[in-house]
């Protein structure tokens, strides 16, 4: 209601303080952000060094992996197999997308795909195979070495998973800082958020793995393998978002949104893959807790939990990153009322948090 004798632009001031003003042009941007990295990342998926080995007569092999090095805009990594049954194994170690099989004695190739790996990268090198083999007056026939689960249709439940994962670990470690202060009063108290973040992780993790697991059946694999990934994603981004939080308060949150939203969710190889993304998504996918826990979560559904040591490792450096910055923060001092920030209120330090 407006107060007798003051203006609208005085009761503007009052209503709506410079740092809310602030808050709501970040969102602005973060909203903005968030349509940029979305659309961006998956408008146009195209190839890039998808990596398609050669098995054929060693009078054939030179040419043909000339043949996919001439494709446009390096979308092949050709590399060479002595055999079939070695490509099949480098698709099921993740080492290589498919393999082109040549049938010396027939004009109908194979080609070896792992949808399991993306259904997207499966079918650019169908694609380009198929083309390639026609200009020869040749056909190719589809083997699908690692095929998706029966409910797993599209190959995005363990996308879906994560970012469930994901989504679980920066809201409740939100609901800790609103509920009590970004920065927790104490090393005690720190350490009391982090054990009921690594119980709520664990819960998280187990509860996942089930739904998507024995109850809707889309995702094979070990429960105890897949609760684990789990745990350790909800905990890394849980810890994280904690250490956001001590050191910038409420706009942590927003970071936290920044990073496994914005830039997270979209270069995670869920919806494409890494060889079919631009440039800036293939280069952070991995890099990113999303991106590391889809890798094994895929890694132990589908391909024996072969490469599991990068993706691992990314999530247990951000995790010590983030409980290691948010004791810092604790340590360094008493942490700020939020709410007293630029709404006219005294700062306040309380006793406990």
């Amino acid at each position: 209601m407006a107060v007798p004798g003051q203006g609208f632009v005085a009761e503007l001031k009052s209503a709506v303080t410079p740092r809310a003003a602030m808050l709501v042009i970040g969102v602005l941007l973060l909203q903005l952000g968030f349509i940029t990295s979305y659309v961006g990342a998956l408008h146009h998926p195209t190839p890039h060094k998808l990596s398609i080995a050669v098995v054929a007569p060693p009078q054939v092999t030179p040419k043909l992996v000339q043949a996919l090095e001439s494709v446009p805009d390096e979308a092949v990594e050709p590399v060479t197999a002595p055999d079939a049954g070695t490509a099949t194994q480098q698709i099921k170690d993740q080492k290589i997308y498919a393999a082109l099989v040549v049938n010396p004695n027939g004009t109908e190739d194979t080609l070896l795909t792992g949808s399991a790996r993306g259904t997207s990268a499966a079918k650019a090198a169908e694609s380009i195979t198929t083309a390639l083999d026609k200009s020869q007056g040749r056909t190719v026939k589809v083997e699908d070495v690692v095929p998706l689960a029966k409910g797993d249709t599209n190959g995005l439940t363990a996308f879906y998973l994560v970012i469930g994962w994901c989504v679980g670990g920066y809201l409740v470690a939100s609901i800790l800082g609103i509920s009590a202060g970004s920065k927790p009063a104490n090393v005690h108290r720190l350490l009391v958020r982090l054990g009921v973040l690594a119980l709520y992780s664990v819960g998280a993790g187990l509860g996942g793995t089930i739904i998507a697991g024995p109850v809707l059946d889309a995702m094979p694999g070990s429960i105890l393998a897949l609760t684990a990934i789990g745990a350790l994603v909800v905990f890394t981004v849980g810890a994280f978002t904690m250490a956001l939080q001590c050191l910038f308060g409420i706009i942590g949150i927003g970071l936290a949104v920044l990073v496994f939203v914005v830039l997270g969710n979209p270069s995670a190889g869920g919806v494409y893959p890494a060889p079919m993304m631009p440039p800036f998504w293939r280069a952070i996918g991995s890099l990113i807790p999303n991106g590391a826990g889809t890798s094994a979560t895929k890694s132990i559904a589908y391909f024996g939990s072969t490469n599991l040591g990068m993706p691992l490792l990314v999530l247990v450096v951000w995790a010590v990153i983030g409980t290691g910055v948010a004791f810092l923060a604790v340590l360094r001092g008493p942490r700020v009322d939020d709410g007293a920030i630029g709404a006219g209120r005294p700062v306040e330090v309380p006793a406990e948090a």
